[in-house]
């Protein structure tokens, strides 16, 4: 399916693994325009690329680049229960084997390819620089979960109590959190809009999702000092989803020698499409700004 919009063409398929797993995907770029370079989405935890990516993706369409997006298993339009991550190194595996895909198509010989990731998305784009390291060209990292904030972490005897259930029933929705929409975004409008999206999952965290969030964010937190890509990490100073000193810590310790922090104040947690415009335009300024630098650098 393909639809166009003020001159960019929006694409829309279905692509299926090696275990016969369906996944959404889907592609903006703009008309009759060579594109700059490749931008691959990696959305948030619960989150979906074709409806709450769409404005992040048309603006990067527009500024001449090709825009990607794809749901994992257990979110969105793709196959599997919704909101359950069995395994974070399976959603890495499908996401690596589709975006690699791209890249090495005839017609992007060359390009640059860059991923963009918000929140749980960032970790994502953290674990496939890890997988196939020297492969990607830059990272954007949109608050990402490097580190979970402590007053959305349970209590560690919670935890010891949860990873044992986890073993038994491992989809069930039990994670005492608090609710995340409320505290991600700052516009009362974006936050009805996600509520009201079929495809965005709402409820408690599944046991086993919780569990593999958790592990994978301690994971990176460890190993930040291994990071090597090029990246720009963006996070809101009132964020209280996820960790800002992480993404301090981020910028602090990796190896990478091209490697740029912006801190907003009195942003939250959702910055691509959860703050009021002019907050947003700053935002999207400051990535397409980044964007274009790398590109030239390469010319």
């Amino acid at each position: 399916m393909a639809q166009e919009t003020e001159n960019i063409v929006y694409e829309e398929e279905f692509i299926s693994n090696a275990k016969g797993v369906k996944f959404f995907t889907c592609r903006w770029r703009q008309m009759n325009i060579e594109p700059k370079a490749l931008i691959f989405l990696c959305h948030g935890y619960a989150m979906e690329c074709s409806i709450t990516m769409n404005s992040t993706a048309m603006r990067l369409a527009k500024a001449g680049f090709a825009v990607y997006g794809m749901d994992y298993g257990g979110h969105g339009k793709s196959d599997g229960l919704q909101g359950f991550i069995s395994s974070f190194d399976d959603l890495i595996d499908d996401v690596s084997s589709h975006y690699t895909s791209i890249c090495e198509k005839d017609e992007n010989a060359g390009k640059k390819r860059f991923l963009l990731g918000e929140s749980m998305g960032g970790a994502v784009v953290l674990l496939l620089h890890r997988k196939k390291p020297g492969f990607w060209d830059g990272a954007v990292l949109v608050a990402p979960m490097c580190k979970i904030a402590e007053d959305l972490r349970p209590h560690p005897l919670m935890i010891s109590v949860l990873t044992k259930l986890m073993k038994v029933v491992p989809k069930w929705k039990i994670v005492p959190t608090k609710d995340v929409i409320d505290s991600a975004f700052k516009v009362a409008e974006v936050r009805s809009q996600v509520r009201e999206n079929p495809y965005c999952y709402k409820g408690r965290p599944r046991l086993k999702t919780g569990y593999e969030l958790l592990r994978v964010s301690m994971d990176l937190e460890k190993r930040l000092n291994e990071v090597t890509i090029p990246f720009l990490v963006l996070h809101g100073g009132d964020d209280v989803v996820t960790d800002k000193g992480a993404s301090q810590q981020l910028h602090e310790v990796a190896q990478s020698s091209d490697k740029t922090l912006k801190l907003y104040p009195g942003m939250w947690h959702g910055l691509l499409y959860g703050e009021p415009p002019e907050n947003t335009q700053i935002v999207f300024s400051d990535i397409v700004s980044w964007l274009d630098e790398r590109v030239r650098d390469s010319a």
